[in-house]
């Protein structure tokens, strides 16, 4: 758990259970509800020994794992775990419906307007919104984490994929990458995302893979990653050196989608290259001492500690260290949610304004998004709700829990919790030990790792 002292500075976390005793003695009372924070009463940071910690992040297209750790002598303890869920693909969509819209009154001469065809210009580093909010989600949490814990140093993946590992002929600099423990693992993590974890031409899974060339090298084929694919044990030898077209000259369908598929770049790799640079620029921005890493040294990492795969735990395995001895059996899932909209009005599919909405979004108090706790005395409703608020002008509010949708809550029996904050917050359980560490060899509280 997040501690504040007396005055909201951060100090070290704190185990759950001691946070429990303190809120029970009275000493410390609840700063914030999710993700759970408590500010002490009688304690400043200027007189506390604080060992600090540090944060990993691992981005993605889709969801950025953020990882709170202690680390002494290499040697990494998870303390937090939080999987950042990105709403880049309703912006994308959002923008292309305004951009319709917008193309329709355009066309439809409804009124005046200056023509503008190629005398608009971007910006030096601009990107897309969507990809923008990836950014500026992450480096949200990142300044959220510095105010509830002491926050010394910042380790991200630059790059999904190192692109030069990637390229025939173009080798890395360093003494590290040159034919080390790191070689081979960019290429084969990038064919594993890019056909799915599965067999190109039979579509197996959960079977030991290839990689395989599309078009034999004996043929003139290349080594270039857009000739590489996965394949299992047995096409691979029934292809060897034959030609993909004879190979699956009696499957029309799937030689088309082998030699598209191959064509095809990663694009969830080709988002988060975009946002690299932006990134870090954002985080050696913050003061803190950033590192950098790929994406192949962190699955190398994993492969030594024993740690299965996901989003928190590549973040907890990002950068330079030797063991991870321990790390959080619970994630916080943070879903990007929004704000809501400016808009005042509903439109039909012809984009006319069709339902007006109230021209305020605080009803008795409350808004759509915040976190509240109704407790309902008597009735078909009787009991305790907790959950996100969406209000009405009548004052009847519905409440959405873990368990669905509660309709009808009168706001008197509503208690506010925490305000709504553009994010949804959600828990599960982290990924379960491979089969070197038994799933009760843990300590409560935490899953266990070390080397193998």
């Amino acid at each position: 758990m997040f501690v504040l002292d007396a005055y909201g500075q951060p100090l070290d976390p704190c185990h759950p259970a001691r946070a429990r005793r303190l809120l029970a003695a009275g000493r410390a009372v609840v700063a914030r509800h999710t993700p759970f924070v408590i500010r002490l009463r009688d304690r400043a940071a200027a007189n506390s020994t604080m060992q600090g910690a540090q944060v990993g992040i691992d981005p993605g297209s889709r969801h950025t794992g953020i990882a709170v750790f202690a680390e002494r002598d290499a040697n990494r303890t998870g303390l937090y775990s939080i999987q950042l869920d990105h709403r880049g693909g309703a912006i994308r969509d959002k923008l292309t419906v305004r951009s319709q819209y917008r193309r329709r009154r355009r066309s439809k001469n409804l009124r005046y307007r200056a023509p503008r065809f190629l005398n608009r210009t971007k910006p030096k580093g601009w990107l897309a919104p969507s990809l923008k909010h990836r950014v500026d989600t992450t480096m949200s949490w990142v300044s959220r984490l510095t105010r509830w814990a002491p926050i010394t140093a910042v380790h991200v993946e630059k790059v999904a994929f190192d692109t030069h590992t990637l390229s025939a002929g173009r080798p890395l600099e360093g003494v590290e990458y040159q034919q080390g423990t790191l070689y081979g693992y960019e290429a084969r993590e990038y064919l594993l995302a890019k056909w799915s974890r599965k067999c190109a031409y039979c579509g197996a899974t959960d079977t030991p893979l290839n990689i395989d060339h599309i078009h034999p090298r004996s043929r003139g084929g290349s080594d270039r990653i857009s000739n590489l694919c996965v394949a299992c044990i047995g096409c691979n030898q029934a292809k060897n050196a034959t030609s993909v077209e004879v190979f699956l000259a009696d499957r029309p369908k799937v030689l088309a989608r082998v030699l598209a598929q191959a064509k095809t770049p990663l694009r969830d790799a080709a988002a988060v290259n975009s946002t690299r640079w932006t990134l870090w620029w954002a985080l050696t921005g913050t003061g803190l001492s950033v590192a950098t890493s790929s994406g192949g040294r962190t699955k190398w990492n994993r492969s030594r500690t024993g740690a299965p795969k996901a989003h928190t735990l590549d973040a907890l395995h990002v950068g330079d260290l030797d063991t991870v001895s321990a790390w959080p059996h619970t994630v916080l899932v943070v879903t990007a949610t929004g704000r809501g909209t400016y808009a005042r009005t509903r439109t039909d599919k012809y984009g006319f304004p069709r339902l007006a909405l109230p021209r305020t979004k605080t009803i008795r108090g409350f808004q759509t998004g915040d976190l509240v706790r109704a407790i309902v005395p008597s009735g078909k409703k009787a009991g305790v709700h907790t959950g996100r608020v969406a209000i009405r002008s009548t004052g009847s509010f519905n409440i959405r829990t873990r368990n669905g949708l509660v309709q009808g809550i009168h706001h008197r029996h509503v208690g506010l919790l925490q305000r709504a904050d553009g994010y949804g917050y959600a828990t599960h359980p982290e990924t379960r030990h491979c089969a070197a560490f038994p799933p009760g060899s843990e300590e409560p509280g935490f899953h266990t790792g070390g080397n193998r």
